[in-house]
């Protein structure tokens, strides 16, 4: 993800995977604007070209606009 860390509009990413190999990452963009260009980048279609060929059975892409967040995170624990 390093090559998308220095795109303009890059906000985050979140990663997870199971021990299979299945997952899911999802990045996250200012604006449709920014995530055009990433899907437009010249390195970043190489990569997506190789995924295809070499990585991936298949794999899905979405688009989604965050409305609003919320989070849980427990409270710490005293021993």
């Amino acid at each position: 993800m390093l090559l998308a860390e220095n795109q303009p509009g890059f906000l985050g990413v979140e990663s997870v995977r199971e021990n299979n190999g299945n997952g899911i990452t999802v990045s996250y963009w200012d604006s449709l604007e920014a995530i055009q260009n990433w899907k437009i980048h010249t390195e970043h279609q190489s990569a997506k070209e190789k995924g295809k060929s070499v990585w991936y059975e298949a794999y899905a892409v979405r688009v989604t606009k965050v409305e609003t967040q919320r989070l849980f995170q427990p409270k710490e624990t005293k021993n």
